[in-house]
């Protein structure tokens, strides 16, 4: 979707720690599960997954706690995929 011809990121936002896609509403986030223009669905949420590896490395609310560089980027769940496709 990021290279969709229509999106000039002035609405649509990208948050690579959870690898996921949305919109401002109001002072919330919206996400959005599929491509606005084509349909095609977007990738899973990592949100979950990115608090309970966090939890269980002793950082009970990582929003907030000073959580190591590769979390607060996509690297945490790119190096992952990387690993288990080389396994």
């Amino acid at each position: 979707m990021d290279r969709h011809p229509q999106n000039d990121w002035q609405s649509i936002h990208y948050d690579p720690r959870f690898d996921e896609y949305w919109i401002a509403a109001g002072s919330a986030r919206q996400c959005l599960f599929f491509c606005p223009w084509c349909g095609v669905p977007l990738p899973e949420s990592k949100r979950d997954r990115w608090f309970d590896e966090l939890e269980a490395l002793g950082y009970p609310d990582p929003l907030f706690d000073n959580v190591p560089a590769i979390y607060r980027t996509s690297e945490w769940w790119t190096r992952c995929a990387v690993t288990e496709k080389g396994s």
